[in-house]
């Protein structure tokens, strides 16, 4: 038996392996609160208290980073408005004429910056390696890749350790090429097939050879693809197109396909040696095994050089069925056969996984693409509008 928690356990099966917050980390502090005694026991970003009276989180912690995007921003804001309405008429009193557009920047940056000041420690500890938070450029320029490049350069600006997230779409792509050549790290969301995670790889890699011709200082630089697992399963062609076929899907059917994407772009990324790190995240509970709830997206992706960035939920039902169960590299074991063969005869997964399946200027038209990016917009208009009501209120 081992002494291991179960974290420790799934990082154990790989040095390479990074486990990060897939949320705020100004949230962090309130959610390990809520949990039961046997929970809190397990930490994971280990709290510091600061001579201010707050906290910040030790360099040895377990989790290596964080993700945020549009939405897990607007939580933050939801959970004490009060303080940044009162944080943007202080910006508002110093900037008299400051515009709605200005204000929701200054909001979304402070936020992910106040993130990144918590992860400082790791970032320093790791020699700038690990550590990082990423903030997500506006959702609604998904195509526009010269607004997505101006709001990329400020975002990193604000942190060193703030890693700037694209979208994965032909632009948001290119966009990487172009920032890894200045040495801004990336990480690229609206990721869920192969074509997409191998483009991102491509990208960073060309970026990278630009940016050591050019003398650039890579020293803050990484680069990260994403393939938003729960997302891409989710969607409904996968379901519609299953039952046209007469094919009935269960739940460990449904997180095969997830995994089974994963897998082959790992392979491809480890065959390559692509300077990008892919990213699982999205990640769901099931399928039920034996009567117990099992995480197939952490415990059949353990032994992966990647991140995985996990969910407050996720953690607590990872943590609390693992605990007596063993966790082995799985990474690099096939799927199912029968299950491949049944998952290949659904057009949604087949262009998915294969790797020439889908052509870069139809990246923007994915179905799961379309769905989360709406999602992160609307939580964008809704930060936007919450800036426009506390400029109101302070003017």
């Amino acid at each position: 038996m081992t002494d291991l928690n179960p974290i420790e356990k799934l990082i154990d099966t790989n040095p390479n392996l990074e486990v990060w917050w897939d949320s705020s980390p100004l949230i962090f502090e309130e959610w390990v609160a809520g949990l039961s005694p046997a929970l809190q026991g397990i930490q994971l970003f280990n709290l510091v208290p600061k001579s201010t009276g707050s906290v910040t989180f030790d360099k040895d912690s377990l989790l290596r980073g964080s993700t945020t995007n549009q939405p897990l921003t607007w939580q933050v804001i939801g959970k004490n408005p009060a303080f940044w309405g009162d944080w943007l008429g202080a910006q508002l009193e110093s900037a008299p004429n400051l515009s709605v557009k200005e204000a929701m920047w200054r909001l979304f940056i402070e936020i992910a910056a106040s993130g990144a000041d918590l992860l400082a420690p790791i970032f320093e500890g790791s020699g700038y390696h690990q550590g990082q938070i990423c903030c997500q450029v506006d959702p609604r320029d998904l195509t526009n890749l010269e607004a997505m490049l101006v709001q990329a350069r400020r975002i990193h600006a604000a942190r060193p350790n703030i890693m700037v997230k694209m979208p994965g779409t032909q632009e948001g792509i290119e966009g990487v090429r172009i920032l890894t050549a200045e040495g801004i790290p990336t990480n690229v969301t609206l990721g869920f097939t192969v074509p997409q995670l191998v483009a991102v790889g491509e990208a960073a890699q060309t970026g990278l050879a630009l940016a050591r011709e050019r003398g650039t200082d890579l020293r803050y630089w990484r680069s990260c693809a994403v393939m938003m697992l729960g997302r891409y399963e989710g969607a409904p062609p996968m379901q519609i197109q299953a039952k046209e076929r007469g094919i009935e899907l269960t739940e460990a059917d449904l997180r095969w396909a997830g995994i089974a994407i994963f897998r082959k772009a790992h392979r491809i990324f480890q065959e390559r040696g692509y300077p990008s790190k892919l990213m699982a995240a999205s990640m769901r509970l099931g399928p039920i095994v034996d009567g117990v709830t099992r995480v197939w997206h952490l415990e059949k992706l353990a032994g992966a050089d990647a991140v995985l960035t996990v969910f407050p939920n996720i953690f607590e039902a990872f943590i609390s069925a693992y605990g007596d169960l063993p966790l082995e590299p799985q990474i690099d074991e096939p799927v199912p056969e029968e299950v491949l063969e049944r998952l290949l005869r659904i057009p949604y997964f087949a262009e998915a996984y294969d790797e020439g399946g889908i052509a870069p200027q139809d990246f923007v038209r994915h179905p799961a693409l379309d769905v989360t990016a709406t999602s992160f917009s609307e939580a964008m208009a809704e930060i936007e509008a919450f800036a426009a009501k506390s400029l109101r209120v302070s003017g």
